[in-house]
């Protein structure tokens, strides 16, 4: 465990309010005084009751929390490397454990971490883990901001892709093996990242919906559902995990995203609970959508649900087969191919590195 080595017991600070001198308590707090020792606040103290997280660059732990005067101070954190990610704003933290079988961190450890006022941040934490056969190379495993555990995710495959690039695993493509099934990013020359998604479920039970089928293979097509006080045509589709999509004229008042995406994520007709999609169709190769993610809430992207509207515009009539279809979310656009014919789903964009170092791992107050 990487423990700090204290340099000095107080320091003079230079701020905007003058000098500010935090003096270190040999029980773990921090208590803080103006230069001519009037405390501040009647001594604000910060106390890590229990140990704090932050990323350090390149050996610096910087482990401090408000707490009351009156806080114990509790023994080091365990640390934990990781690299962050993004995929058109829906951001991870990569954990690199090739050498295991399981994550070496807990869902709770995991939704510490990805807490944006008292850890790194993120929508969820992906780890690296050895591949069960010789038919992989890796497996990855996902845990989402509130613990749970999705089968997977679009966006967070290509990051895991890229993270793979960036340990030095460097390949064209990599067989991946997730509980969804084997997924096969391909790095392209561009710096985008393709993915073979696999072939979507559209058997509706199988999604999993209780919603009544009504459309061919026993599917549910803009099938009609009442939740949150309203009428909604939902069209159901697994990517490996599920998607309710509903279609609507106009993204910014046809719908309260805050109040219909929850209750339609733990709509009953769901049993596994879901993904939920807004879309407006834009023109035959566009769409655009809004995604309240199953564990997560509301994201700036989701790679599966792209996959997942597009398919769902098709077969609604919503727009012609064969395309290649642009999907613009909140954080960017994707393009999306469904080939019909061996029912592939293509998802193509970018994932990008942010920033890497260390986290202690804590129990969130």
């Amino acid at each position: 465990m990487f423990t700090p080595t204290p340099t000095a017991e107080s320091y003079r600070v230079n701020t905007l309010a003058g000098t500010i001198i935090p003096v270190m308590n040999d029980d773990g707090t921090i208590t803080v005084a103006t230069k001519d020792d009037v405390p501040i606040a009647a001594v604000f103290v910060l106390a890590s009751t229990t140990p704090a997280f932050a990323w350090v660059n390149p050996s610096v732990l910087i482990s401090s929390t408000a707490r009351s005067s009156s806080s114990t101070a509790m023994p080091a954190a365990s640390l934990v490397d990781f690299s962050k990610y993004e995929g058109l704003g829906n951001d991870f933290i990569l954990v690199d454990d090739r050498d295991k079988d399981e994550p070496s961190l807990t869902p709770d450890d995991s939704v510490s971490l990805c807490h944006r006022n008292f850890g790194i941040g993120g929508d969820g934490v992906i780890f690296a883990l050895k591949a069960p056969t010789e038919d992989h190379d890796f497996t990855m495993r996902i845990y989402n901001s509130d613990g749970s555990e999705p089968e997977m995710c679009g966006n967070g495959i290509r990051c895991f892709a890229q993270f793979l690039k960036d340990l030095g695993a460097d390949a064209e493509s990599y067989r991946v093996n997730t509980l969804a099934g084997t997924i096969i990013p391909v790095m392209n020359d561009d710096g985008t990242i393709t993915v073979d998604m696999g072939n979507p479920e559209l058997i509706g039970a199988n999604v999993p919906t209780t919603l009544a089928s009504n459309f061919d293979g026993d599917s549910v097509v803009e099938q009609t559902m009442e939740c949150n006080g309203k009428t909604w045509k939902v069209s159901a589709v697994s990517m490996g995990n599920p998607h309710a999509v509903i279609f609507v004229d106009d993204l910014e008042t046809d719908i309260d995203f805050a109040s219909d995406g929850p209750a339609l994520e733990s709509a009953d007709v769901f049993p596994a609970r879901t993904n939920v999609e807004f879309v407006q169709v834009m023109d035959e190769t566009h769409l655009k959508m809004k995604v309240w993610e199953r564990g997560a809430g509301p994201t700036l992207a989701c790679g599966t649900g792209a996959c997942a509207l597009t398919i769902a515009a098709i077969r609604a009539g919503k727009i012609p087969g064969g395309n290649k279809v642009r999907v613009t979310l909140p954080g960017g656009d994707l393009f999306i191919e469904w080939d019909e014919s061996t029912n592939k789903v293509y998802m193509t964009g970018p994932a990008d590195f942010s920033f890497s170092g260390k986290a202690a791992v804590k129990k969130l107050p």
